[in-house]
């Protein structure tokens, strides 16, 4: 995991810990970038490169929690290793209930660290890539003309060609022509790849189809 394709955050007051991370982080090629507090963190321009959060449990202000809390509310979906050394059961439930990938008590191994940071930095880039691919899938249907994308909507809800052709009053074979044009635009190799796409955009009309 070379340091140019994934960054791992730190938030830690306890300066030694917080530097002897980043040297352990920095040995395994990762890039690292160390933070005292949430607020110098927030203030931080950050890569846009797949990311994990280390986070100290109890910081001067706002808890981890509390910040975990903030950022789920804000739909922010970073990964986060919580490290603590005050840590107990219900804190650690709460953690992985709002979605923590590992909760370490201090003092915790290196590699039990490194290993939680690779989970967190493999679950961003899923997310990323998702997010990436449902971006191209919009454009594709954007890029739809406003015929092409009635007839996808009613394609992805089992309608015959015939029956969308009498719908909007042209020919079955105008309707055919259509369709092989938005599966081309929308690079959908079958109708049930359409179907899932469609769903995917969630442009399907929740009224059931006319038979």
């Amino acid at each position: 995991m070379p340091s140019a394709s994934a960054s791992v955050c730190i938030i830690d007051d306890d300066d030694a810990l917080l530097n002897s991370l980043g040297r352990l982080l920095r040995s395994v090629g990762l890039e690292a970038r160390l933070f005292a507090s949430i607020g110098d963190f927030l203030k931080a321009d950050l890569p846009d490169v797949p990311t994990c959060l280390v986070l100290d449990l109890r910081l001067p202000g706002r808890s981890g929690l509390d910040f975990q809390r903030e950022l789920a509310a804000a739909d922010k979906q970073l990964p986060i290793v919580f490290i603590t050394g005050h840590g107990d059961v219900p804190m650690s439930v709460q953690a992985m209930k709002g979605g923590a990938v590992e909760f370490l008590l201090k003092p915790f191994r290196d590699q039990d660290l490194l290993d939680a940071v690779a989970v967190g930095l493999d679950r961003d880039r899923a997310r990323r890539e998702h997010e990436h691919g449902m971006e191209a899938l919009r454009a594709r249907f954007e890029a739809l003309t406003s015929r092409e994308r009635e007839i996808m909507i009613q394609v992805a809800q089992g309608r015959l060609s015939k029956q969308i052709a009498g719908d909007i009053g042209v020919t079955e074979s105008t309707v055919k022509v259509h369709r092989s044009n938005l599966m081309r635009k929308m690079k959908a190799h079958s109708l049930p790849e359409l179907s899932r796409m469609a769903d995917k955009l969630k442009v399907a009309p929740e009224t059931p189809p006319r038979r």
